[in-house]
């Protein structure tokens, strides 16, 4: 008796229409039955919501969608055989190079090699010359599916690659690859059709990157580079990234000081007197939004490892953790791991648990608002520090909200309107992203699914747009992400609400109902800034240190023009001073127009100069910054008034600014 034939796939194209195909079925021939012209337009194709490329077997049924290059998920296409194509390069003219792992990433794809001697900048000049020569010669990528005997064949001089084909064993996950030409690497896809596709493209910077992101592996050499469709989204992106390092906070930062790094302190800033009047004012704005909904505690900066696996950190995120020496426990005999019993707190979370915990609470004063700005500690990796976007020690605008079922929607609401009108001071903007359960999670799914459905409810009744970010929620709730759009058109993200049905559970928190029994609350996770140091190196680089006058640190500079009328000067100063405007009277014996300019390499907003004949009038030559030259005669009295309403106001800039800052 014969075996069946399988049974066909149906593919259900998006106007509803079903194509039935047998398993294996190449994803170019299913296209092909659809239309001539939209094969050669087709990046690739998505079944079942996951992105292949045209060469890869269909094995599953479902929703049909072709990519072309208009469909955002083609751009991760391109760059990923951008990748490839750039392999290529590196291996005709270093053959000897060894090869690891090439993604498509955010901003462009990267490739790593293990080489005898890094790359410079000549070579990578060189490297992209060779990569045009390949995209011209317009290189198929054949997929090819190889069993693990067959891989390590084709792989036998490539220790890089033999390894990763070790991941496999064991696994009944098909082992692909992929050959362009003259390479051929081990790749799952999904790839463009051929080398061609690569027309607009450019290598970026070389750097140092551990093998598998292990600091105990040898050191690679990787090259990143960034790729378009289109001519002039290439030209877009390598003139904002030219703007990015002229934005670029470390350099600023240094400039204007603001913070220091020192050796004996990594991943901790050193905040100078600029930074902290800068540091200051930020949080007291916080505070001052948050003083009438919200209660501002304090709490400890370390824990036993008792309370971490009471909220699950301990398991999940123990190795970011600092963990501390306790002497008491080692010298009864404890071992190392019970010895480090410990830990510096990475998040304020546990600690308001606790704190909510230990008092009773009725249905009446929910929802409950505590607000923390102590400092945390996580231990990154010494190699991803970064200025104040990546450190050990930060502060957040911490706050967690415990509230009843029923109070959710409004309390999204609320929380959400609170932080965007917060970045709209700022000049940022946000889109809305909601994150749901990762892999690596705590607690039923039944709680997730609760969780889920009412975040979700929350967010879709505010009306909002917002994208979805499967499998990229906390460990303990789903959340909505923030990620704000800075004055260059770059994403951070930012601010987030997360929603967890888990801490009440673990921390056994209850509040007295109407009916007099006792109910779980529910919690809300919520930041705005971030991290206070992370959110102050976004606003230096969107306002390319040129800050508004009431976040600046310096508001007015006084220069007196010549000794004649320090006294004055120095007057105007205190005068400026006494009304809550930060001031300085530089009284050095440079020239005027070396202070001037000194106070503009200082993004001063407001130069005041002053003269004999400003002194007898009782006035100020007023500079604005952005406006040139440009002088304006007020009075003390006048100067100070507009000052002051403009730090009450949160003006953007300064006013009569007649240029850019």
């Amino acid at each position: 008796m014969s075996a069946s034939a399988p049974a066909l796939l149906v593919l259900t194209l998006p106007d509803g229409a079903t194509r039935e195909v047998a398993p294996g079925t190449l994803a170019r021939d299913v296209v092909a039955t659809i239309g001539p012209r939209l094969l050669l337009a087709a990046i690739a194709v998505s079944v079942d919501g996951e992105v292949q490329d045209l060469m890869t077997p269909i094995r599953r049924g479902g929703a049909f969608q072709v990519i072309t290059e208009k469909d955002p998920r083609a751009l991760a296409v391109l760059r990923h055989s951008g990748a490839h194509i750039l392999a290529t390069a590196v291996r005709r003219l270093r053959p000897e190079a060894a090869i690891g792992f090439g993604p498509a990433i955010e901003e462009g794809f990267y490739y790593d090699f293990q080489v005898d001697k890094p790359f410079t900048p000549e070579d990578l000049e060189q490297i992209e010359a060779e990569m045009k020569k390949v995209v011209a010669e317009k290189y198929p990528f054949v997929r090819a599916e190889v069993s693990q005997d067959e891989a390590k064949r084709v792989f036998a001089d490539d220790p890089l690659k033999l390894e990763r084909l070790a991941d496999f064993e064991g696994s009944d996950e098909i082992i692909s690859t992929y050959t362009d030409g003259p390479f051929t690497d081990l790749c799952r896809g999904p790839h463009v059709p051929d080398t061609s596709y690569l027309k607009h493209f450019k290598l970026l910077s070389a750097a140092g990157a551990y093998w598998r992101g292990d600091e105990n592996r040898q050191m690679l050499q990787r090259i990143y580079a960034t790729a378009f469709f289109k001519k002039e989204e290439l030209e877009a992106r390598l003139h904002q990234m030219e703007e990015a390092k002229k934005r670029d906070h470390r350099v600023l930062g240094k400039q204007l000081d603001l913070f220091q790094f020192f050796p004996h302190a990594p991943g901790a800033a050193f905040w100078t007197p600029k930074g902290t009047a800068l540091w200051n004012t930020l949080e007291g704005f916080v505070r001052e939004r948050q003083r009438d909904a919200f209660l501002e505690i304090k709490t400890p900066l370390m824990y036993t490892r008792k309370l971490w696996e009471q909220s699950g950190h301990w398991g999940k995120y123990k190795e970011n953790m600092f963990l501390v020496w306790d002497k008491e426990a080692a010298e009864s005999g404890a071992d190392t791991e019970e010895a480090l019993g410990m830990s510096l707190k990475p998040m304020n979370c546990p600690s308001h648990h606790l704190y909510f915990h230990a008092h009773k609470h009725s249905y009446r004063e929910l929802p409950t608002r505590y607000v923390t700005f102590d400092p945390l500690h996580r231990n990154e990796l010494s190699g991803a520090l970064s200025g104040l976007t990546r450190v050990r020690q930060f502060s957040q605008d911490d706050c967690h909200v415990y509230l009843r079922e029923d109070q959710i929607a409004d309390e999204v609401k609320f929380l959400m309107d609170f932080i965007l009108a917060y970045y709209d001071t700022f000049g940022l903007t946000a889109k809305l992203k909601f994150a749901t359960r990762p892999e690596q999670r705590i607690g039923s799914d039944a709680l997730w699914d609760r969780a889920e459905a009412a975040l979700r409810a929350a967010l879709e009744s505010t009306g909002r747009p917002y994208e979805m970010k499967e499998g990229d929620g906390a460990f303990y709730g789903p959340k909505i992400d923030f990620d704000v759009m800075d004055s260059i058109g770059r994403a951070w993200q930012l601010g987030t609400i997360q929603l967890d049905y888990n801490a009440p559970e673990r921390f056994d928190l209850t509040y007295t109902g109407e009916d007099n029994a006792a109910h779980r609350p529910v919690v809300i996770h919520r930041a705005v800034s971030g991290s206070f140091e992370r959110f102050i190196a976004i606003l230096i680089e969107h306002f390319a240190g040129a800050f508004p006058v009431w976040l600046s640190p310096e508001q007015v500079r006084v220069l007196p023009i010549s000794d004649e009328v320090l006294g004055y000067a120095q007057q105007v100063t205190a005068t400026l001073r006494a009304a809550g405007i930060r001031a300085s009277c530089d009284d050095r014996s440079d020239t005027l127009n070396y202070r001037i300019r000194d106070g503009e390499l200082m993004k001063v907003p407001y130069m005041a100069v002053l003269g004999k004949r400003e002194a007898e009038a009782g006035q100020v030559a007023i500079r604005v910054r952005g406006a040139g030259k440009k002088q304006e005669v007020v009075s003390v009295e006048a100067f100070t008034a507009r000052l002051l309403d403009e730090i009450r106001t949160r003006a953007l800039v300064p006013s009569s600014a007649g240029a850019e800052a």
